[in-house]
């Protein structure tokens, strides 16, 4: 069995990237005029909004599952507009998000050509990203914080603190079954691996005020990642650790079921996330109602699910069901995934930009 040895990649600055798209030209400005929808679209704007007023009022669940091109398309102020209103109760993304995210705040810019820099063998191997992504997770493992608090944290703290090796080495010498052990173990380890200062490290992040993991942290609104291991950049750097980001992403995924249990009359949006978002969100609501029939409780029920894609919808309302098999509907998967997860589901295709700007609006009212 022959494997590849991640740590002698040879990674390079962000700054000698050619980065695709700047967080200026980007950043879509919640006061601005919205691109006016197909008035299907506006209809279901509309009763999305609805949807998350009656739940608000109760105090149910509104889960936002957003894909990496929410970001990629600039909408950081659309969704904390969304959080500060209360609006939105709980953020989830990929791990593509976080990374999109982060640069923007870091670097002010993002974005890569696949196709140029797979053939150059540089494509992700980006020293800032991967070195912060990863450190960020290996400290905030130590205070039992998941991947989007870890990272949110680093941006609103503008860096992180790594403790002394003397310090690790003495809790797994003192305590070597603690359920932080491996957390202190794995961090030990990468620390002297890489030769890592003990200390402080200031990581600037001169755009914070945009980042939607910064905000989230500082809004307290539980923003939780849900990455594949090899799925993203972060994978092509030499502190590659997927015990790590598995960790973080393990206290993400019972923080996310964590809303699913106050999701009754609430509301799940799922705008561009085509196989994250439904495959997590029907895992975690099977948990949910597990825990809840062995306690003699229902099951999660009277919630709205606001699913939003570019993909052609056939027309079909999926209020009625799942459609026949000669309608392009029923060749949305995602769509069908929501659809068997209880509730009323509705989709829409549309821009993911332009629905969250009116979702906004339509709020605000």
């Amino acid at each position: 069995m022959k494997r590849i040895d991640i740590t002698q990649l040879k990674v390079f600055p962000l700054a000698e990237r050619n980065s695709m798209a700047s967080i200026e030209e980007t950043l879509i400005n919640p006061a601005s005029q919205p691109r006016a929808l197909s008035p299907d679209n506006q209809q279901r704007v509309a009763q999305c909004a609805a949807d998350i007023r009656a739940a608000r009022e109760r105090g149910s669940s509104v889960m936002y599952i957003y894909g990496a091109h929410l970001i990629k398309n600039g909408a950081h102020q659309l969704l904390d507009a969304l959080m500060a209103d209360g609006w939105i109760t709980h953020l989830a993304t990929n791990g593509a998000g976080v990374i999109h995210d982060w640069e923007w705040a870091h670097h002010g810019q993002s974005t890569e050509s696949v196709r140029a820099n797979v053939a150059t063998g540089t494509f992700g191997t980006w020293e800032e990203t991967g070195r912060c992504l990863h450190l960020a997770v290996l400290t905030g493992a130590l205070r039992e914080e998941g991947f989007g608090q870890s990272v949110g944290r680093m941006v609103t703290e503008n860096g992180f603190t790594l403790p002394a090796r003397s310090e690790l080495e003495t809790k797994l010498r003192e305590e070597p079954t603690h359920a932080l052990a491996p957390a202190s173990a794995e961090l030990l380890q990468v620390m002297t691996q890489h030769n890592l200062a003990e200390g402080r490290h200031e990581i600037a992040h001169p755009w914070g005020a945009t980042s939607v993991l910064g905000n989230a942290f500082r809004h307290d609104v539980p923003l939780t990642v849900h990455p594949g291991i090899g799925y993203d950049i972060i994978s092509n750097h030499p502190l590659f650790n997927g015990a790590a980001l598995g960790r973080a992403a393990g206290l993400d995924f019972a923080t996310f079921g964590g809303s699913v249990e106050g999701l009754d009359n609430g509301v799940v949006l799922s705008v561009g996330s085509a196989i994250m978002g439904p495959q997590v969100f029907e895992k975690s609501i099977s948990c949910v109602n597990n825990l809840r029939l062995q306690a003699g409780r229902e099951i999660v029920r009277g919630h709205a699910i606001h699913v939003v894609d570019i993909q052609d919808g056939g027309g079909w309302d999926w209020t009625q069901g799942e459609p026949p098999k000669d309608n392009p509907a029923y060749y949305l998967r995602f769509c069908k995934s929501y659809d068997r997860m209880g509730g009323t589901m509705h989709y829409a295709q549309c821009d993911n930009i332009d629905f969250t700007h009116h979702l906004l609006n339509e709020l605000a009212q």
